[in-house]
């Protein structure tokens, strides 16, 4: 995970110091796809042990999601 993090912030750095930002495609691809997923990747590097623990203590209890009611 951490390696994705480093890896596709090599377009963002293109895009600020580069000539990324001056090619429409270049551009769409780093505000839609690099820059959302550094910021998850990030989120989970920094929180992501919390985000584990919860899920193993949640589901280790034979807890399952929650049922939708039906609309009458």
């Amino acid at each position: 995970m951490r390696w994705v993090h480093i890896l596709l912030s090599i377009p963002v750095i293109g895009y600020i110091y580069g000539p990324v930002a001056k090619i429409p495609e270049a551009a769409m691809m780093v505000r839609l796809f690099f820059f959302p997923v550094i910021v998850l990747s990030g989120f989970y590097l920094w929180k992501g042990h919390l985000i584990r623990k919860w899920w193993r203590s949640r589901y280790s209890r034979g807890e399952t999601l929650p049922k939708l009611k039906k609309a009458s």
